[in-house]
C-alpha cells in the first residue's frame, strides 16, 4: 500500500521533463510546460475527485529518491536553458516563453521540494534546499519561513500571511519586502548573539545575494545580457508562484499571539492533482500542524478549512480578485463562526 500511494508523486517529475523538452529543442517547443502545467494540469483538476485518505506510509525510500530527482532536473533544465540561449535555439520572443516556462517550473516545482528539504534537520537535505532557492534567486526563504513564517502564522507579524481583501499582486510585493526585511533582522538578531558583525558572510541574507550577484555576472560575461535578463524573468515568475502558493495557503485566516497553530489556520486541498504533483503541499494544515512531517506522511484534517479548488487551479481564481473574494470569503466567514481554544504558542 505504501509503495502503491509514494509512486504516485512521480507524477511531479513529469513539469521539469517537459521543461527540459523544451528548452532543448527550442522554437514553440519552449512553451512546453507553460502549457502543461498552466492550462492542461489547472484545468484538469476542476474535474478530478479529491482523494481524502490517510494511508500510513512511512517508507521514506522512494519519496527521498524523488526529492534527488527533482534537484537533477532542475539542474539539466536550467543547463538545456542556458545551453541553448548560448547556441541559438532559443532567441527573440522565444526566449522570453523560454524564461516564463522556465520560471512556471522552478516556481511550481523546485521551489516546492526547497521547501520540504529546508525542514529536515540533515545538513545534507539543507544545503540541496537552499541550492533549489538559489535557482529562483530566492535569497529570504530559508530564513523567513523556518524563523518567522512558522512561529507567526496567521498574525501581523507575518508577512507570508495574506490579509482579507488582499489581491495576490499587492500581496506578492509586501509580502516579498516584509520578508526579506524580516529575514534580515533574524540573522541581525542571530549574528549579535554570537558577537558578529551582520555584515559577515555569515549571514545568509547577504551572502546568498552577494552570490546571486557573482552568478549574474558570470552569466552576463560568457552568454551575454539577453541571457541574464532571461534568467532574471524566471526567477521573477518562480517567486510570485512562491508567492502566490503563500497567498491561497493562508489568506484571511488569523488570530491573537496567544493563541496556538492549529489545523484550522491553514487552507488544504485534496484534489488528487494538486496532492501529488505538489508533493503533498496541498495538506498545508497538517504540515503546519506538525512542521517535522516528511510529506508523503501527511495527513488531511476534517476540521480543517477547505479551498474551492486544488493549489493548481486556484491561481485562476486568485489572479482575478472580485472572483476570489466571492468564493472564498464565505468560507472565512462560516470559519469565524467557530470558537477556537486558546493556547500556547508552539
Amino acid at each position: 500500500m505504501s509503495y502503491h500511494r509514494n509512486s504516485k508523486y512521480l507524477w511531479s517529475l513529469t513539469p521539469g521533463i517537459f521543461t527540459i523538452l523544451g528548452n532543448s529543442l527550442g522554437s514553440w517547443w519552449v512553451i512546453s510546460n507553460l502549457i502543461y502545467s498552466l492550462v492542461f494540469l489547472a484545468i484538469l483538476e476542476f474535474f478530478l475527485p479529491e482523494d481524502k485518505r490517510n494511508d500510513e506510509s512511512e517508507d521514506s525510500k522512494l519519496p527521498d529518491f524523488i526529492l534527488v530527482c527533482h534537484v537533477v532536473l532542475q539542474i539539466i533544465a536550467l543547463s538545456a536553458f542556458f545551453n541553448s540561449i548560448y547556441h541559438g535555439r532559443i532567441s527573440g520572443y522565444f526566449l522570453i516563453f523560454a524564461a516564463i516556462s522556465t520560471g512556471v517550473h522552478t516556481g511550481s516545482s523546485s521551489i516546492i521540494v526547497a521547501h520540504e528539504m529546508i525542514h529536515r534537520k540533515a545538513r545534507s537535505w539543507q544545503l540541496l534546499g537552499k541550492f533549489l532557492l538559489f535557482t529562483a534567486g530566492n535569497i529570504y526563504f530559508f530564513v523567513d519561513h523556518l524563523r518567522v513564517h512558522h512561529k507567526w502564522v496567521g498574525t501581523d507579524k507575518d508577512p507570508a500571511t495574506a490579509r482579507r481583501g488582499e489581491s495576490v499582486y499587492t500581496f506578492f510585493i509586501r509580502s516579498t519586502i516584509g520578508q526579506v526585511v524580516s529575514s534580515w533582522k533574524v540573522e541581525k538578531g542571530r549574528l549579535t548573539g554570537f558577537n558578529k558583525s551582520v555584515w559577515s558572510f555569515e549571514n545568509y541574507v547577504l551572502r546568498s545575494g552577494l552570490i546571486l550577484i557573482a552568478f549574474s555576472s558570470l552569466l552576463y560575461a560568457v552568454i551575454g545580457p539577453l541571457a541574464l535578463l532571461a534568467f532574471l524573468l524566471q526567477c521573477l515568475i518562480a517567486n510570485f508562484l512562491l508567492e502566490y502558493t503563500n497567498y491561497i495557503e493562508h489568506y484571511g485566516l488569523t488570530r491573537p499571539d496567544n493563541i496556538r497553530v492549529n489545523v484550522e489556520l491553514s487552507w488544504q486541498s485534496d484534489k488528487v492533482l494538486s496532492r501529488f504533483i505538489l508533493i503533498d503541499l496541498s495538506r498545508h494544515s497538517d504540515h503546519h500542524f506538525y512542521a517535522s512531517k516528511p510529506y508523503h506522511t501527511l495527513r488531511s484534517h476534517e476540521e480543517s478549512p477547505v479551498l474551492p479548488a486544488g493549489y493548481a487551479s486556484c491561481i485562476y481564481l486568485a489572479m482575478i480578485p472580485p472572483l476570489w473574494y466571492k468564493l472564498i470569503h464565505p468560507r472565512i466567514d462560516l470559519l469565524n463562526g467557530k470558537e477556537i481554544s486558546p493556547g500556547t504558542i508552539g
